[in-house]
């Protein structure tokens, strides 16, 4: 049975979404010199430093759901930009940890103002950022991103029926 007259599925809204989120950052933070990628990294890190943390590249990768190469790649550039600071894990030479420079502190909260900004808008259809829609909303992701997904498990029901 076809769906299509129904509507979008929320795959295709949940797409929809993430491609406007990321445009919508890519050009607020690109006169800061980010692109969404790099502010998620940045973004993220100034939260562990916050924390206390000194996190790697593979412990910032599992944060923010970037591939261990790509944060690799994006920290080089940001090393190369001067926002962050690549050393040698003390405890691990094999691991690289991460921190924000004095420069990359200043960038990276320049760039928080402008992406709170921006999902202030996002959530005004919900009642604001700080209303009970939006908490259901944020939990209602977490959910989604918490649920496992295997691409290699076959998901098609009516192979099942057929068995």
């Amino acid at each position: 049975m076809s769906t299509a007259s129904e509507g979008p599925t929320p795959g295709f809204l949940v797409w929809r979404l993430s491609m406007k989120w990321r445009l919508a950052v890519d050009r607020a933070v690109a006169p800061l010199g980010l692109t969404h990628a790099q502010y998620s990294l940045v973004a993220s890190l100034h939260g562990m430093q916050r924390a206390g943390e000194r996190p790697s590249q593979r412990r910032l990768a599992d944060r923010t759901g970037l591939e261990p190469l790509y944060v690799s790649k994006l920290a080089r550039a940001l090393e190369s930009a001067g926002l962050i600071e690549r050393t040698r894990d003390p405890r691990d030479p094999r691991a690289v940890q991460l921190a924000l420079t004095d420069e990359g502190r200043d960038v990276t909260r320049k760039a928080i103002d402008v992406v709170q900004g921006l999902l202030r808008q996002l959530l005004e259809p919900l009642g604001g950022i700080d209303s009970a829609r939006a908490r259901e909303f944020t939990r209602d992701l977490t959910t989604l991103l918490d649920a496992p997904l295997d691409p290699s498990t076959d998901h098609d029901e009516n192979k099942q029926e057929q068995s």
